[in-house]
């Protein structure tokens, strides 16, 4: 009978060692579900501003919608430039590559101390097709929707591992010229424009025969094309011939009766996607089919991408599209020229 108790100590003794642990770890067992999301959550926008790499040099933009100009820290720039030039859903590898074009556009800008009479005083470029698409936070927010914070981390990963970096010739910044996509080859740039540079050379570009609307039709009235060119289309049929070629297999020069014109005069009066085109008339309308899309000069957008998904760097993309060029660092150039300082 005096045993008892002391067995009943015993046990719960026994018992108490064996749940202390239990009831310890019992709280951190199952994490609340705000704590779940929050170890998922998406980079806020101060978290992505802060991953931007620093720059004291900033590049007074003429911001268009809003008819100011904005000082915009040059990195912070390239940021914006990269993700409206090109889609952010492209590799890494591309959108590094984008950036050195968009860095070496803006430091050529501001190291000639040329001046766009067409800007106000203050600034250097606008955010348009006239110099460099540019968009900030709150415009890609809207573009972006969900994404914005992924599609943001991506470009912005392009842009910090890729820092201060441009793409110079006999250590003179380039004219880093980019595109859409090329009909198969890019041009060399006398082909396009008057002046000739020697690292924009046409090369094959295959990759581009697999981006989507490669090839596009389009169909526009016959008094429209008329009006536009400035001649009479009787005959149904195929319209016009070609004259001579340019590199790139593209059109050179291209007659519709006695009127001779330029290919790229042909894409700019019509609004043709590219210089690659096949003209006919059926009744009333003028059928139109392209190749390709944008100028054809320097480097191809969707040719960087599917070379940066055959495992080609951004280094790879840059030295095949612009011929006997080096990657320097900008600032000994911004250094000699102007400088726009905080």
């Amino acid at each position: 009978m005096k045993i008892k108790p002391l067995l009943w100590i015993i046990a719960i003794f026994i018992a108490v060692i064996v749940l202390i642990p239990a009831i310890l770890v019992l709280p951190f067992s199952s994490a609340p579900p705000d704590w779940k999301k929050e170890s998922r959550a998406k980079p806020t926008e101060k978290m992505l501003a802060l991953e931007i790499p620093h720059s004291d040099i900033v590049v007074p933009v003429f911001r268009s919608s809003m008819d100011t100009v904005e000082n915009i820290p040059l990195e912070e720039y390239v940021t914006g430039v990269v993700a409206s030039e090109m889609p952010a859903e492209f590799e890494v590898e591309a959108l590094k590559a984008q950036a050195l074009t968009a860095r070496t556009y803006i430091v050529k800008t501001m190291y000639a101390q040329s001046k766009d009479d067409s800007l106000p005083v203050e600034a250097v470029v606008s955010d348009t097709v006239q110099h460099q698409v540019y968009k900030g936070n709150e415009e890609l927010k809207k573009i972006w929707g969900d994404e914005y914070a992924d599609k943001l981390s991506k470009v912005v990963k392009a842009v910090t591992e890729t820092k201060g970096q441009i793409l110079t010739y006999e250590g003179q910044p380039i004219q880093a010229s980019f595109f859409s996509m090329s009909n198969g080859f890019t041009v060399d740039s006398e082909d396009y424009w008057k002046n000739k540079y020697p690292y924009l050379r046409s090369v094959e570009s295959p990759w581009d025969k697999k981006a989507p609307k490669f090839e596009q039709t389009v169909q526009l009235p016959v008094s429209l094309v008329e009006e536009k060119l400035g001649v009479s289309l009787s005959k149904d049929g195929k319209i016009g011939k070609v004259v001579s070629s340019t590199s790139g297999k593209r059109i050179g020069k291209f007659a519709i009766g006695k009127k001779e014109f330029t290919g790229k005069e042909i894409r700019e009066k019509l609004e043709l996607r590219s210089t690659d085109f096949q003209i006919t008339k059926k009744g009333k309308q003028v059928t139109i089919t392209t190749k390709g899309y944008g100028h054809g000069v320097g480097m191809s957008q969707y040719g960087a991408n599917g070379m940066a998904k055959e495992g080609k760097t951004y280094k790879d993309i840059l030295n095949y599209y612009y011929k006997g060029i080096a990657i320097a660092d900008y600032k000994p150039l911004i250094d000699k020229g102007v400088a726009y300082q905080k």
